[in-house]
């Protein structure tokens, strides 16, 4: 699955891609979760995924707080808050990270998280990348857990794991899926 992912992904051209990202941004900034939530964890988008460091200031402008995840040893990742003058640093995985500078911030101070991955499915499940950074993660969260995923990677069905843990809430650029997502929304604006 991850192998049928990457190969649809790197079909797509950087014009499709950035029209899926802007419809995709929109969906997200224009949810009830986005616009009800104080503070939000972002992941930083690298490669073919939406390049969701574009979030940032449209956020801030909202009067959002805004976290990006850490990297930490043992596969696990910690949450630090940015703001307009942060620092990043290139993981070795590629991905920008807040400098150690940024204040570290508690699960429990968060309210919605956008959670990456390859692909997902109508109900929530999730394809990461096989590390198991968020399903560890998000196994303390109890707020809001959001996913954007292009409509080329939506899935019938994800298998998963006793450990992976599904997203309340998939945002296509045609339709939002998942546990909390409105039934009379399925598909369209």
């Amino acid at each position: 699955m991850r192998r049928q992912a990457l190969n649809w992904l790197a079909c797509l051209s950087p014009q499709d891609r950035a029209a899926s990202d802007d419809a995709l941004f929109r969906r997200f900034l224009a949810l009830p979760q986005t616009r009800d939530a104080q503070m939000i964890l972002l992941y930083c988008g690298m490669g073919t995924e939406p390049d969701t460091l574009r979030l940032l200031s449209p956020l801030w402008d909202m009067g959002k707080q805004v976290c990006l995840p850490r990297c930490l040893p043992g596969n696990q990742m910690e949450a630090r808050l940015v703001q307009k003058n942060t620092r990043f640093i290139r993981h070795a995985y590629g991905m920008l990270e807040p400098d150690v500078d940024c204040p570290a911030v508690s699960a429990g101070q968060i309210d919605l998280v956008l959670a990456p991955g390859l692909a997902f499915d109508r109900s929530g499940g999730r394809l990461g990348r096989g590390g198991g950074y968020y399903d560890r993660w998000l196994a303390g969260f109890s707020g809001v857990t959001a996913a954007l995923c292009r409509d080329g990677l939506l899935m019938d069905a994800i298998p998963r794991l006793s450990h992976d843990l599904a997203v309340d809430l998939v945002i296509t650029e045609t339709g939002l899926y998942g546990p909390s997502a409105p039934k009379q929304r399925k598909s369209g604006a």
